[in-house]
């Protein structure tokens, strides 16, 4: 029988400029920026970046995805000079890569400090909840090098704040400041810089309490309805909601709350 090898296997081999960390007591991952002092993302990087995502989507050990980084910025954005070696071919799939923490069935956190520019506010985008703090940035510098965001930025910030406030940061190429997205919705939370950490931790504690079922589905049906009509929304939610009625995290969730007990949920 000819063995099958995994695509991931060669992808995910020396990552270049990050690294990653599960913690398997606490159900997390964590996918760390280490490129100092930046934390530029390399083009090799994005393709490992997406296939480390699909990876951990995979791993039983793992309930939460944290995407941060070391040092005093996020990311300052993509490696310039990649974009003009890179082939066409490549380039048409810098979205789908940025988009993978978008596509991953489990709940991931953006934790956003200093710089978080063109890709690294990309892929911030496409986490479900984006921790900004009092020195976080959000740019989408494009125009200054004569091009547009290419990796989902601006149709992604659109559906979040408007065609208005979007033209303003992408065609100005403006900064906006963790509080500002905070108050425009783009941001989940703003903290102190030194309370990031321990604002995630809680997050990913909370987080973990929920039935992975119920979560996966939320997910899904929240990305899926995004630019859906409230007609087939509501619809859709009806189903996922009929489907969940018949689980056992569900029977265990009722059961808890009349037992007023704290649910023990298993996925099932």
């Amino acid at each position: 029988m000819s063995q099958i090898s995994h695509p991931f296997a060669n992808i995910l081999k020396d990552l270049d400029g990050f690294y990653v960390e599960i913690n398997e007591e606490k159900k997390r991952a964590d996918i760390v920026l280490k490129r100092p002092p930046f934390n530029v993302i390399m083009m090799p990087q994005r393709d490992q970046l997406r296939a480390c995502f699909e990876a951990l989507d995979a791993d039983d050990r793992v309930r939460i995805i944290v995407l941060r980084a070391e040092g005093e910025n996020f990311s300052s954005g993509g490696d310039i000079k990649g974009f003009l070696e890179a082939t066409p071919e490549h380039v048409s799939k810098l979205a789908w890569n940025i988009a993978a923490p978008a596509r991953c069935s489990k709940p991931v956190i953006a934790a956003n400090q200093g710089y978080c520019f063109g890709v690294g506010f990309e892929i911030s985008l496409a986490c479900d909840f984006r921790i900004a703090t009092n020195t976080t940035q959000y740019a989408l510098p494009e125009q200054k090098l004569g091009q547009i965001p290419g990796s989902g930025g601006s149709a992604r910030l659109q559906k979040m704040v408007g065609i208005t406030r979007t033209k303003d940061i992408v065609m100005r190429s403006r900064r906006i400041s963790g509080q500002q997205a905070y108050d425009w919705g783009v941001a989940t939370m703003v903290v102190n810089d030194a309370e990031l950490a321990a604002t995630v931790d809680a997050l990913v504690e909370e987080l973990i309490a929920f039935s992975p079922i119920a979560q996966r589905t939320a997910k899904k049906l929240l990305n899926d309805t995004d630019d859906a009509l409230l007609s087939t929304a509501i619809e859709l939610e009806g189903h996922s909601y009929s489907r969940l009625r018949t689980t056992e995290d569900f029977k265990e969730g009722v059961t808890a709350f009349h037992g007023k007990r704290a649910p023990n949920f298993t996925g099932k």
